[in-house]
């Protein structure tokens, strides 16, 4: 029976594979990217690297990890992190690329947003939802209920360290995660055209 744990030092491997194999809308992402390694470094990797209390896997009967729930739980602060601590490492593989055309590559877009990142201002949902989360489990570990007990894991997590609110957002096309959310209590916020935010109260 698989089993929800604290991430721990060694995962980050298994972090990053699991976050290419479901960057796509939840699907595999395995060669959109002119380079793989991009999407484990912004969206995986910093959190187990600045928050790892607020990290926890799916560990399956074998010992694999086939999901995860990660957090920062004040996105202000995690942001300005990210962008004069974490990101700054990466500059040199991965120069900003050039303002916006109609014909730049998803990776460019990708690219301006980590770029962009700083004080929350891609997250405008902080004042009453200052948390933020990202959650993934491989297809292998989807229909068992482990994304709820995720979720309920993290939100314990975060209610004792007396965090009140938590939000997501999820891409326009990602129909799964967008039916998934509102099953386990979150509420649908404003979004910026082509995703859908959500936010739940702690």
């Amino acid at each position: 029976m698989p089993r929800i744990r604290p991430f721990r030092a060694g995962d980050e491997p298994a972090l990053a594979d699991i976050c290419l194999k479901t960057a796509d809308a939840g699907a595999d992402a395995t060669g959109v990217l002119q380079d793989d390694d991009l999407w484990a470094e912004i969206f995986v990797l910093p959190y187990v690297a600045r928050h790892p209390e607020f990290a926890f896997v799916v560990e399956a009967d074998d010992g694999r990890v086939a999901g995860y729930i990660v957090c920062a739980p004040d996105t202000v602060a995690f942001e300005d992190w990210f962008s004069t601590q974490w990101w700054p490492r990466h500059t040199r593989r991965w120069p900003e690329p050039a303002p916006a055309t109609e014909d730049g590559s998803r990776q460019d877009g990708i690219l301006r947003y980590a770029y962009g990142r700083r004080g929350g201002a891609t997250q405008p949902f902080g004042d009453a939802y200052p948390a933020h989360l990202h959650i993934d489990l491989l297809p292998e570990a989807q229909g068992q209920g482990l994304g709820r007990r995720l979720i309920e894991t993290l939100e314990q997590a975060l209610r004792d360290a007396g965090v009140r609110g938590v939000h997501l957002v999820a891409t326009a096309e990602n129909a799964g995660a967008i039916a998934f959310y509102p099953r386990v209590g979150f509420a649908p916020l404003p979004s910026p055209q082509g995703t859908q935010a959500f936010g739940k109260r702690l």
